[in-house]
């Protein structure tokens, strides 16, 4: 499963609306990709759509959809959202994640 905090929450809600999208019918797709400087860098996107691989989580009242392949490396995330005047934006916080970089955008298992 892919958890949200209460921060993450507000904010995805506010963007997907800003962008078109439903909050409470359309998804937070998330996945990994191959790159960044720890190896494997995190992928954040709005979407409408399933496709055939997809698994779906719900959490917070935000619905997310995960590939298969990516939900491998992400089992057990929670997405945050850190703002303020040292705030990164969002965050994965991965408990499979052996090594992140600094900025937290890319990690290796």
């Amino acid at each position: 499963m892919i958890k949200v905090s209460e921060t993450a929450k507000k904010r995805v809600a506010l963007l997907m609306e800003d962008e078109g999208f439903n909050p409470s019918t359309d998804y937070v797709r998330v996945g990994v990709k191959s790159g960044g400087c720890s190896g494997l860098s995190y992928e954040l996107k709005f979407d409408n759509a399933l496709g055939e691989n997809d698994k779906v989580f719900e959490d917070n009242d935000i619905k997310i959809a995960v590939d298969k392949k990516s939900f491998l490396y992400l089992a057990g995330t929670t997405l945050e959202y850190s703002g303020g005047l040292n705030g990164k934006g969002f965050v994965f916080n991965n408990p499979n994640a052996q090594r992140t970089c600094g900025c937290g955008e890319s990690f290796s298992l």
